[in-house]
């Protein structure tokens, strides 16, 4: 059971994607955890042949429990290893013996043997859709989400009418805070504000849109979210974790993106290697990102991984905003509204774009002065997009 964040002590196994005899590459989606923050679909990390599996449905286990048994390519036989940035997992109990048979089909009977996730179960039941007529798209066949948000003769309720299958908003709710009350209790944080001019970055915008389909434009956060990035891998005092009183730095950068969700939710999954992926590539993630998230579908590696987050409310109208680190994370980088005002340029005052990015950030780790280059360097970037 791995790690799905640092308020996480256990998860329910809902359902699995695979079965013993099946092959697995490293990415693949093979089980499905319900947690706190919704349904958590759960990748591999090893390649090989499924063995047996370890823990049944409807199993609710401790981070750290084994769930099933591989055949790696070398030969042994070895337990999934969690991420490399999760936090260390406790103690395992013995897994049980004998080994839960297979699992059962969790569709209807009318399905034999088909395998669905359980956001695409909820939703096919809400909206009254057979499943046997629904063509699967996951790992093995498996129907997801995706495969039944829009079926041939359905029409789909707006997705801001109400909170996507598969999510308790009271449940994550209450995550969120008891994740925010140990951080003020146990993270010394402090806070750093700073003014930049991103006027060169809207009309850069503007140049590289031109002629793009709306699906394919670039956007601010985008550029803010590559700035911090390249900022956090410059100054690596920002980016990783804080355990078993040390500091930890990521090698990678993994951006942990702030993502409300309607009714009431919040997660903040990661972008994985923000600072190095194309700018395009980049926007499209982060759309996808963005659509799954509210749909209840985020992957295990996306809720561990965040090296660093960045929030924003600048769509709400928020100019300033304070972020309260995520641990074991050390940093959050917050941006508010694009406002114009007047501003000395050249020893002449014009009008122009800025926005309010702050900083809060474990003094355990770094201070005032690190911050404040930090912030600068976010700054510097943001005025010289063509550079992102």
């Amino acid at each position: 059971m791995p790690s799905l964040g640092a308020d996480m002590e256990a998860g329910t196994l809902v359902e699995w994607l695979v079965k013993p005899g099946d092959r697995v590459k490293r990415g693949d989606i093979v089980a499905v955890v319900e947690t706190q923050k919704g349904a958590i679909e759960i990748e591999i990390f090893e390649a090989g042949k499924i063995e047996r599996i370890l823990v049944g449905l409807n199993t609710k286990v401790p981070v750290g429990t084994p769930l099933a048994l591989i055949q790696t390519e070398g030969g042994e036989t070895a337990a999934p290893p969690a991420p490399p940035s999760m936090p260390a997992p406790v103690a395992p109990p013995s897994p049980p013996s004998p080994s839960p048979a297979p699992p059962p089909p969790v569709a209807s009977a009318c399905v034999a043997r088909a395998r669905v996730s359980p956001a695409a179960r909820r939703f096919a039941e809400t909206h009254g859709i057979d499943l046997s007529r629904v063509t699967g798209s996951g790992p093995a066949g498996a129907i997801v989400l995706a495969d039944v948000e829009r079926p041939p003769g359905v029409t789909v309720a707006p997705p801001d009418r109400k909170p996507a299958p598969g999510l308790d908003l009271d449940a994550m709710r209450t995550a969120i805070a008891a994740a925010m009350a140990r951080s003020k209790r146990e993270i010394p944080h402090y806070y750093l504000e700073h003014h930049v001019d991103v006027t060169a970055s809207e009309q850069w915008l503007v140049r590289i849109n031109a002629g793009r389909a709306p699906d394919h434009r670039l956007l601010i956060g985008a550029l803010m979210i590559r700035s911090v990035a390249l900022a956090a891998r410059r100054f690596p005092a920002f980016n990783g974790f804080y355990r078993e009183g040390k500091f930890e730095p990521s090698s990678a950068v993994h951006v942990g993106v702030a993502i409300a969700i309607r009714g009431g939710g919040l997660a903040a999954p990661a972008l994985h290697d923000a600072d190095r992926i194309p700018l395009d590539e980049l926007m499209a993630r982060m759309r996808d990102l963005v659509q799954r998230t509210r749909a209840g579908r985020i992957r295990s590696s996306e809720i561990s991984d965040p090296t660093i987050t960045v929030t924003s409310l600048g769509e709400r109208g928020v100019e300033t905003l304070y972020g309260i680190i995520y641990p074991p994370q050390v940093a959050i980088a917050g941006f508010g509204r694009i406002v114009t005002r007047p501003w000395v340029i050249d020893g002449a005052i014009g009008p122009r774009s800025l926005v309010t990015i702050t900083l809060s950030a474990d003094h355990r780790v770094s201070d005032g002065h690190a911050g404040a280059l930090f912030l600068a360097e976010i700054g510097r970037l943001l005025q010289e997009p063509d550079k992102l």
